[in-house]
């Protein structure tokens, strides 16, 4: 008998795939995405239903709502994760530098006391 996969660890099976293409597990950003897109559509179809009571009418609106919900989501998300990756590069080459030139005659931080004192 198989033991239950621990919630923090991922599962060593196949990896979820939506329509064969899009990989939840691995694609930052998709599994909030689908989410919330599935959260706006129920509620932008219920709530066109509850006002004007016409099925069809409201069928559309909650594909519309997903479809909108989902990519306004993805773009946010994806444009937060991008900035957030160029901080990361920003600072790893601050911290390769810093590490380069530490103890050196360029380090910026190391003062400069070669007879500049006026005492």
């Amino acid at each position: 008998m198989a033991a239950a996969p621990e919630p923090g660890e991922a599962g060593k099976g196949k990896p979820f795939k939506l329509l064969g293409i899009l990989d939840v597990e691995n694609i930052p950003c998709a599994r909030d995405s689908i989410l919330y897109g599935s959260l706006g559509s129920a509620v932008a179809g219920l709530g066109h239903f509850l006002l004007t009571s016409r099925i069809r009418r409201s069928c559309d609106v909650a594909v519309g709502g997903f479809i909108l919900v989902t990519l306004g989501c993805w773009f946010h998300c994806r444009y937060n994760y991008a900035k957030l990756r160029i901080q990361e590069r920003i600072a790893r080459e601050g911290i390769k530098n810093k590490i380069l030139y530490e103890s050196t005659h360029l380090d910026p931080d190391r003062k400069q006391t070669n007879g500049n004192s006026s005492n």
